[in-house]
């Protein structure tokens, strides 16, 4: 038998060191190392390589085969339809609809002619023919495999030969020749070599599901991220309907694009129009209400700001923030109280984003400025006004990237007026009332009178 020794490996680096230490000895992050069992066999590696070096003009592109799965929204953001023999890591918090979205597209690439087979280790075949059931999906080329062993896996797919595997998950599996449990460290990144080498070796193109950490991060090292070719990220509320599904990694598309989805009782619905569904249930003439254009990837779309401001029956006012920046949030109610001189520091004040979204982008800061005035002045913002910047800790309205798709997309949903940073004004051609502020203040008198 060969022997067994015992390291510690960084969950984020990758980084392996013979004794435990609070914090990482190479990346030095805090409470990242993680205990790894490993075979002394499995640590030699053989030398030689059957690889040459190739001249840089001598390489032929043979054109890029991409699977359409004629789902617009998620093909869009893969950048024209998945890669043949691309690995694809999809992240996302318990029941969100990660196994839904990928049975969906399972289904919708056996419509295309494509087998799929689909690893089901967490759930048994008889509970995903369930979904299935419930999903209306009755494909013959669609495979069910209930297993957890990599070897097995692996067998199964020589023998079927599919034009796509859906890995569920990718925590779930193992691989019997590592000693360490399924889900560590060592295991993940191992199994993620493994079908790396399935799907650049076969053609196959290869979607690992992966579990989310309690802050949101995908479970396992970081080098996971670095050995997939595509990283989305499934995000949502699910108290309510929408789910956004976010590219953060794409080596064949664009990156930080975002897809939309709606949850309903047939599964995962694509939303075209963003703007009208964000704003469909909107109240006009509603004090604290504010309608901004923020930008993901090259898409923009109109979401509603919502803020309540209300005396604080505590000596230390509540702020409560749902769907933006806390931090953020904190900088902006400072530069009311120094610059505008509202008196906040006795009043409670809530933000939220309408919608579930989650919007980190600055140019939201000028609009959740104004809804908080709006409320703390009792004074409703005209519905048919969209607001636009950035705000810095001086006051200042500074500028923000790609305004002209933002006031367009505005302009199409019915909006006659934007309040947005001077410096932006130069050389639009919109057909709407454009008001350039330079600082905080301009913008209040501009919006509530």
């Amino acid at each position: 038998m060969s022997k067994l020794k015992t390291v510690w490996e960084c969950s984020d680096c990758g980084h392996r060191q013979p004794k435990w230490s609070g914090s990482c000895l190479l990346c030095k992050n805090w409470n990242t190392l993680v205990e790894e069992v490993l075979s002394e066999s499995k640590m030699k590696q053989k030398g030689g390589s059957s690889s040459k070096p190739v001249k840089l003009n001598e390489i032929t592109h043979k054109g890029v085969l991409r699977l359409k799965s004629n789902i617009g929204e998620f093909d869009r953001l893969m950048g024209g339809g998945a890669v043949s023999g691309s690995l694809t890591l999809v992240g996302g918090s318990p029941g969100i609809g990660k196994s839904t979205l990928m049975l969906q597209i399972s289904a919708a690439y056996c419509s295309q002619g494509f087998t799929v087979l689909y690893v089901c280790g967490e759930e048994s075949a008889e509970q995903v023919s369930l979904r299935a059931e419930r999903l209306k999906v009755k494909e013959d080329k669609l495979y069910l495999l209930n297993e957890t062993s990599l070897d097995s896996v692996k067998n199964e797919i020589d023998n079927l030969k599919p034009d796509v595997v859906v890995i569920d998950s990718v925590q779930i599996l193992h691989n019997p020749e590592i000693a360490s449990s399924a889900g560590s460290v060592l295991q993940v990144k191992e199994l993620a070599m493994q079908f790396l080498h399935i799907a650049k070796g076969y053609g196959i193109t290869v979607f690992l599901i992966g579990h989310v950490t309690k802050t949101g991060e995908i479970a396992g090292p970081r080098v996971l991220e670095h050995i997939v070719d595509t990283v989305l990220d499934f995000e949502g509320d699910r108290h309510h309907g929408f789910r956004l599904l976010r590219s953060s990694k794409n080596r064949f598309g664009s990156t930080d694009d975002l897809a939309l989805f709606q949850m309903k009782e047939q599964g995962l619905e694509e939303v075209t129009n963003p703007s009208f569904a964000f704003l469909e249930e909107r109240t006009r003439q509603n004090p604290g209400s504010a309608v901004s254009c923020p930008l993901e990837g090259t898409r923009p779309f109109l979401i509603e700001i919502q803020a309540l401001v209300s005396p604080s029956s505590y000596a230390t006012p509540t702020r409560r923030v749902v769907g933006f920046d806390q931090n953020r949030l904190t900088l902006l109610l400072a530069v009311l109280e120094k610059r505008v001189g509202y008196r906040l520091y006795s009043s409670d004040v809530f933000v939220s984003i309408v919608g579930g979204m989650r919007i980190l982008e600055p140019a939201l800061d000028l609009g959740v400025v104004l809804a908080i005035a709006s409320s703390f002045a009792g004074k409703a913002i005209d519905p048919e006004t969209i607001i636009i910047g950035e705000v810095g800790l001086g006051g200042e309205v500074r500028s923000v990237s790609r305004i002209e798709s933002r006031l367009k997309e505005a302009h199409q949903m019915g909006f006659k007026r934007a309040i947005l940073p001077t410096r932006n004004l130069k050389g639009l051609q919109i057909k709407m009332d454009l008001i350039g502020v330079n600082f905080v203040e301009e913008a209040i008198q501009a919006v509530i009178t």
